[in-house]
């Protein structure tokens, strides 16, 4: 079954190559995807339950994405939130899950790691 994932990632080319890897390797189906804090939260509000996966980078072109990932805090159960960053220091890594973050991928060296994820994921919803 595919799973809805919406993106939050200000760099066009490796936001398109995400979705190629995720539509490819994971079964996944981009619903939507934002450049911004402001516009990401706005259409996480208004969409509640038409996502399964949100894939959050921290440095956006406005805001960042740890205000993302704490607008995603009330979310339902099956909902989860990736953040993928390539400031990935330990104390960053700590504050993404304390916002409520499912997992942190490091963008240049755990891509691996995300689909391993993503397709883990695409398989319990099967």
């Amino acid at each position: 079954m595919t799973f809805k994932t919406y993106l939050v990632e200000d760099n066009p080319i490796i936001r398109d190559n995400l979705v190629g890897f995720l539509e490819e390797i994971a079964d996944a189906t981009v619903v939507a995807h934002a450049s911004g804090e402001d516009e990401a939260v706005s259409w996480l509000r208004k969409h509640g339950e038409n996502w399964d996966l949100a894939i959050v980078d921290l440095f956006l072109d406005q805001g960042n994405g740890l205000g993302v990932v704490d607008a995603c805090r009330h979310r339902a159960p099956h909902q989860k939130v990736l953040v993928l960053s390539n400031y990935a220091t330990p104390d960053v890594r700590a504050r993404s899950k304390a916002l409520g973050a499912d997992a942190f991928f490091d963008k240049s060296a755990e891509i691996d790691q995300l689909l391993d994820y993503c397709e883990r994921l695409s398989r319990r919803n099967d």
